[in-house]
Parts: structure tokens; C-alpha cells; sequence
């Protein structure tokens, strides 16, 4: 079992001999539960099934000694293990990069498998992604241009399953079923309120149930979702379950989304009160940028998703956040819509610089760690104290606003232990008030920041993981934080920035 699991832990590969049995089976199971067993339907699948011939079973080899190491080799739809160097003996066949490690301890035989795990999903960034006439939306997540055109001429019908946040729906899906209908596309729109106060499984499931009635290919047709970051976040926890990992593609609408939420891995909803506590790591097979959308975003909004372009300025691009120290308020104004008159640094637009110097600093952090198993994240900046805030004043904050505030008093822990001077808190302090951003909140009470600290201790190893800036620009991972320096912080932060201030 080993032999066929190891190299295909996701099921990129459909020719897959352990879906022997598998074929009738499950839909036998279903119908007349619960009188067979599992097994037993599946040996009735294989009975029905049984017309190859028997041939010798390969004869189990176990180490007595140290770890025998085992690559895997794929030869006619069959995986097998092979001891030393991966190479068939004839040359044929497909080599694996996984590994399976088997050992004998004397009562007890081990077996260690070591599958490499890699995601590749594209970010395309473009214009006018509801435009008729720009096919991205259907073939975007496409890679090879001669499948798109294969598939252009084909005859076989397309489908599509889209979930929109309601409030997106009324502004844009007048436009988007005129987009599908265009393409003569076959297609269920879902419009759904996706508020944090409904990020919850209930949306999930009934996402799934639509899903499943409406019926797609779980690898040619992706359910595609359209909206701000808690709408991405359901969705793709809902395609990460729907068959097991269902292709999803991510339009954000949002400017805290376009930079942040969707070009990621994460998926989840809130559960128990806890933000984010139900999730997983998997990838969009595609995201789809279009700054249109931001557009016609509340002003606060837009504030909002600066936020998080500022986290990433703070932490490792002091060019970023003198842009947005300069550039910063006519960006709020303008929308982050283009104007090509002002050259910032020899663009001549400084909205695409600022989201695109955003999104290329947040990749590099993400891409060498998406499954975090890494938990050094200088992307956890803000995210310590904010989740508890966030969920303890629902809905009064959002999201990047609890960041910020965040953000607000870790600059005051930094200035404390001398990363950071005066001058420095200062002035970042102030593009924070320019961008319009809240610096201070009253239900951000030490107790909670001590309760949130805990909890970061809990799920952190028993470390604190905490980033915090030492200089503009630059941050570092620190695990070491006293009880005296964090209330002297705390202390500062509520008589400088708090009520009155």
C-alpha cells in the first residue's frame, strides 16, 4: 500500500491501482447502509471485478538492522520499491521523489515515509477580469497554452461553479453571468453573506451541498470565488473537503485580499469564538488580480487592507513604507485605481508599485513556508494580540484594523527593548494616523494581550515567535519577552495613543 501512497499522497495522479474495489463500491455502501461493512462492499466490487489473471505476490523484505531506504518506481500503473539508486533495470518506467525508510527494532517493524509535497498555483495580475473578450476567468489557471486552445476547440461544454459575496453579487453579477453566458459556460452562482459573523461551517456545508447538486469534474472545473478574504477563506476550506481537495480559484475583491488572503495557502473559519481555529494549507490553483474591484470599496475598507501592505513595509521594505508615508493618502483617495501621472521611484504609477512590492515581499515569505511548519514568521506581525481583539469587539473592528492596533503596541514593545527610537515610533505612528488607520483600543487591555501571549506560547512550541521590527524595514523572530518590559510597553502605548489622544 506503501508502494502506491508514498508517491501519490494527493491523488495528482488518478491511475491509481488502489482504487481497486473502488469503482462500484462506495455507491453499493451508501445504498444499502448500514448492512454491509466497508471490506465487505469493497470485496464484492472486486469479485465483480476480478477478470486479470493471478500473479506471484512480491515477497515482503525486512531489515533486521538499521533503516533500509527504498525509492519507487512506476512501471505499467504499478508502483514497487527498489533498494539503492531509483533507476529501472530497463530504463523504463517513472521515478518518484518519495522515499519509504523500513526497520526492525525486533518487536516492532517501522515504516517511515517521506513524500515531497509540491503546490504550484499561479497570481496572475490583470485588467478588466469581467471583460468579455478576456478569457483568464475560464483558462487563467492554465499553464500551457496549447491545452487552452485544445480546449477552446473542443465541443465539450464548460462549467463552472461560482460562489460571490452577496454585497460583490449586487455590484458585479449582472456582469458576471453576462461573462459565462458570453462563453456559452454552463454555471451555478452562489451568492452568499460572508461576513466574519458567518465565517462558520454552516456556509461551508451549504457550499458543499450546492456543490455536490450541481455536480463538476474535481480536476478540470474549478469553483472559482469571488469576494474579500472571508469569502476565499470558506471556499477553499469547503474545496479542500469536497472530494478530498477539489480545485478552487481565488478573485479577490478587496484590497486587504488582494495582497494578503488570496495569494496564500490558508483556508479556515472561526469555530468556539477562536478566529481561524477550523482550517487548512491548500493553495488555489489560480488568483486572479484585477484593482478594479477595489474601486468601488468603501473608503474604510481600503484603509483597512493597508494595513496589511504596512505590516509588510515594517518588517522588510523600508521602500514601501516611505512610498506609503508619501503616497499613502492620495492611495486612499484614489482608490488604488491608476493614474499615471505621478512618477514614484520611476514608476509612473504608484498603486501597482505599492501592491505589487506588497504582494512579491509577502510571497517570499510564503512560498518557502506554506505549510508553516516553520513557525519564524515575520508575516505574524500584528497577528498576535489582533485575533483576540478581533473576535472580543465582533464586529465593531476589521480585520486589519485589530492588525494594526496590533502592530500600534508592538512598535511601543520594540521601542522598550531599544529596536526602535523615538523618532522611528514617531513617525510610523503617523503614516498609520494618515492612512487612517486606528492606533489604540480600549478593549485592548493587558489582560487580554497577556491572555493572547499565552495562547501564542501554547501553539507555538512553547515559544513566543514574536516579530517585531528593529529598524524600518527590518524585523527579526524574538522568543524571549519579560513580564516588566511588556506592562512598562503596555503602560507607554495607553498614555500616549489611548483615550484623548
Amino acid at each position: 500500500m506503501l508502494e502506491e501512497l508514498s508517491p501519490n499522497l494527493w491523488d495528482d495522479d488518478l491511475d491509481c491501482i488502489t482504487e481497486f474495489g473502488y469503482v462500484i463500491s462506495p455507491e453499493l455502501e451508501m445504498t444499502v447502509l448500514p448492512e454491509l461493512l466497508h471490506g465487505e462492499a469493497v470485496n464484492i466490487d472486486m469479485a465483480f471485478m476480478l477478470i486479470m489473471s493471478f500473479t506471484e505476490e512480491p515477497k515482503l523484505t525486512i531489515s533486521n538492522s538499521t533503516a533500509t531506504e527504498y525509492c519507487l518506481i512506476k512501471v505499467k500503473d504499478t508502483w514497487s520499491r527498489q533498494i539503492g539508486h531509483c533507476e529501472h533495470e530497463h530504463g523504463e518506467g517513472h521515478r518518484s521523489d518519495a522515499k519509504i525508510y523500513e526497520s526492525s527494532t525486533g518487536r516492532c517493524v517501522t515504516w517511515t515515509v517521506v513524500s515531497p509535497v509540491v503546490f504550484t498555483y499561479r497570481i496572475v495580475e490583470c485588467e478588466n477580469l469581467l471583460d468579455v473578450n478576456n478569457d483568464t476567468l475560464l483558462f487563467g489557471h492554465i499553464a500551457d497554452p496549447q491545452e487552452v486552445q485544445s480546449l477552446k476547440r473542443s465541443s465539450k461544454l464548460l462549467r463552472r461553479f461560482v460562489v460571490i459575496d452577496e454585497t460583490v453579487n449586487y455590484l458585479y453579477g449582472a456582469q458576471v453571468v453576462q461573462y459565462f453566458e458570453s462563453w456559452k459556460a454552463a454555471y451555478k452562482i452562489l451568492p452568499l453573506p460572508t461576513t466574519e459573523e458567518n465565517k462558520n461551517m454552516t456556509l461551508v456545508t451549504k457550499i458543499l451541498e450546492e456543490v455536490h447538486r450541481f455536480g463538476i469534474d474535481r480536476r478540470s472545473e474549478p469553483i472559482i470565488a469571488i469576494g474579500g478574504g472571508v469569502c476565499l477563506d470558506i471556499v477553499g476550506l469547503a474545496a479542500s473537503l469536497y472530494r478530498r481537495r477539489t480545485p478552487y480559484i481565488r478573485v479577490p475583491t478587496t484590497l486587504l485580499s488582494y495582497i494578503d488572503a488570496s495569494i496564500g495557502a490558508k483556508t479556515g473559519v472561526n469555530f468556539c469564538s477562536c478566529k481561524n481555529k477550523l482550517g487548512s494549507y491548500t493553495p488555489p490553483t489560480a488568483t486572479f488580480l484585477d484593482r478594479s474591484f477595489i474601486r468601488n470599496l468603501p473608503r474604510r475598507h481600503i484603509s483597512n487592507g493597508m494595513a496589511e501592505m504596512l505590516k509588510m513595509a515594517l518588517m522588510k521594505h523600508k521602500g514601501l513604507f516611505e512610498l506609503l508615508e508619501m503616497e499613502g493618502r492620495s492611495l486612499l483617495d484614489s482608490a488604488f485605481q491608476s493614474s499615471g501621472v505621478t512618477e514614484v521611484r520611476g514608476y509612473t504609477d504608484a498603486a501597482s508599485l505599492a501592491t505589487k512590492v506588497a504582494i512579491v515581499t509577502m510571497l517570499e515569505e510564503l512560498a518557502p513556508n506554506l505549510w508553516e511548519d516553520d513557525l519564524d514568521r515575520l508575516v505574524d506581525f500584528g497577528h498576535l494580540i489582533s485575533p483576540e481583539l478581533e473576535m472580543t469587539v465582533l464586529p465593531e473592528l476589521l480585520h486589519g484594523e485589530a492588525v494594526n492596533i496590533d502592530m500600534a503596541f508592538m512598535l511601543y514593545v520594540a521601542r522598550e527593548r531599544g529596536f526602535l527610537t523615538e523618532e522611528d515610533v514617531q513617525r510610523i505612528i503617523s503614516c498609520m494616523k494618515r492612512l487612517e488607520l486606528p492606533v489604540w483600543h480600549q478593549q485592548c487591555s493587558l489582560d487580554l494581550v497577556q491572555k493572547s501571549l499565552s495562547e501564542r506560547l501554547k501553539h507555538s512550541g512553547g515559544k513566543m515567535k514574536m516579530p517585531l521590527p528593529t529598524g524600518l524595514g527590518k524585523a527579526e523572530i524574538f522568543n524571549d519577552m519579560d513580564s516588566a518590559t511588556l506592562c512598562q510597553a503596555f503602560k507607554k502605548w495607553c498614555e500616549e495613543l489611548g483615550t484623548g489622544h
